[in-house]
């Protein structure tokens, strides 16, 4: 079974633009694979790109606070991990 590794939790969804705004505890780079677990949210996505003030950006550091668009639903306080193969 594949490893997961706790990378950051939600702390804002915008609905209409299905963006969730993530606060970094690690490192996230494009291309990685996430999980999104929440009291009701539970799946699992590629990043695709990730946002900082509005700018694309390949990778993202603990502390930062990206934008990430979404598959489904995500709501505050959601854990994000990364999923590693």
């Amino acid at each position: 079974m594949a490893e997961e590794r706790e990378v950051g939790v939600v702390t804002h969804y915008y609905t209409k633009i299905g963006v969730a705004v993530i606060e970094l505890s690690d490192t996230l780079r494009v291309g990685d694979t996430i999980h999104i677990k929440g009291a009701t949210s539970d799946f699992t996505q590629k990043v695709e790109s990730i946002q900082i003030e509005h700018k694309s950006v390949e990778e993202a550091k603990k502390g930062d606070s990206i934008g990430l668009k979404v598959k489904e639903h995500a709501r505050e306080h959601d854990k994000v991990f990364v999923v590693e193969e």
